[in-house]
């Protein structure tokens, strides 16, 4: 039946009449998209072409001709994490460092631990510092649960408390077969990226309290995988499964386990895998036509760190990747 007073081919010609007005809207052609990236904040962002640089692993910040963007310095805290102990692997650089800087304008004291990037650990403990709190810097390898005890129990010992842990180092490098993955290739980005998180949780747990929270950094490459990637993107993809089953596994504890997944971000780990002529066009791929700075990816970890924010929140994983419906 058509609506009130229409009869069936009354309806039929309304539908007729609009499909002609769409059809010479259609003829007059789509307005072109600007091949210009999104900006969708107080500022703009950096954005294709990059400069054309390949970094050696592990990959240093400070080596970057274009640094990465991580102070947030719109973003004013408001004590969500007061008097708070954060632990960030991968706190050297990257979105480590700009997790760590929120971390801190929130009233945290903060300890990185990272495997050998002195120079960028020491600055991103300055910024720490220049907050009004804390660092500790940890040089050592996360795939070594000794030193994953060790560090986590002198954190501990000094500051009498733990209440955050990020688990973020991590190791990536491309490859264009499943040929050129060795055992030895495989172990190391395994064991880096998701061993080296389930040693950092297992050291950290005797010491969360109710309130506390462990936030993993996961990829889009987990979530959608990687055909160059294949031996980082299968960790992610553990890494989003270990989040969700130790969210389960702590809830009755009330420690709340999450994930960020964030896209393509401006870091170090990048320039450190692709070639520089790749990384030219990082990011360009996206909805948003440009990779993520890290201070717009480092709020979400405030947000998932504070259970002001997220009390009700967990096993999550929580995609920030520039690209519609991802």
């Amino acid at each position: 039946m058509g609506g009130p007073g229409n009869t069936v081919d009354d309806v039929a010609e309304i539908q007729k009449a609009i499909q002609r007005r769409q059809d010479q809207i259609d003829d007059q052609g789509s307005p072109p998209r600007s091949g210009a990236a999104v900006q969708t904040g107080a500022r703009d962002h950096p954005a294709p072409p990059f400069p054309p640089r390949h970094l050696s692993k592990p990959g240093h910040e400070h080596a970057m001709e274009l640094k990465p963007e991580f102070m947030a310095p719109l973003y004013k805290g408001s004590g969500k994490l007061q008097g708070q102990v954060a632990i960030v692997t991968g706190g050297d650089s990257g979105i480590g460092r700009a997790v760590a800087v929120l971390f801190a304008r929130e009233g945290a004291d903060v300890a990185i631990f990272y495997l050998n990037e002195h120079e960028d650990a020491a600055e991103t403990a300055r910024r720490i510092e220049a907050e009004g709190r804390r660092c500790i810097g940890v040089a050592g390898d996360v795939k070594d649960m000794s030193f994953c005890q060790e560090a986590v129990d002198r954190v501990v010992a000094k500051w009498g408390r733990l209440d955050v842990l990020v688990n973020n180092a991590a190791f990536q490098e491309h490859a264009h077969s499943l040929l050129d993955l060795t055992e030895e290739r495989f172990d190391e980005t395994m064991r880096t990226n998701i061993y080296g998180y389930f040693h950092m949780a297992k050291a950290a747990l005797p010491y969360l309290e109710r309130g506390a929270s462990i936030i993993n950094t996961g990829s889009v490459t987990g979530l959608k995988g990687s055909g160059h990637l294949l031996d980082y993107a299968t960790t992610k993809g553990a890494i989003h499964a270990f989040t969700m089953s130790l969210a389960a596994n702590l809830i009755d504890q009330g420690v709340r386990v999450n994930a960020v997944a964030p896209g393509p971000v401006w870091t170090p780990l990048n320039p450190a895998d692709q070639s520089a002529e790749k990384i030219v066009d990082f990011g360009k791929d996206t909805s948003m036509r440009r990779p993520a700075q890290p201070e717009e990816i480092s709020p979400a970890y405030v947000f998932l760190a504070s259970s002001v924010c997220s009390s009700y929140i967990t096993g999550v994983v929580l995609p920030i990747t520039g690209t519609v419906g991802e």
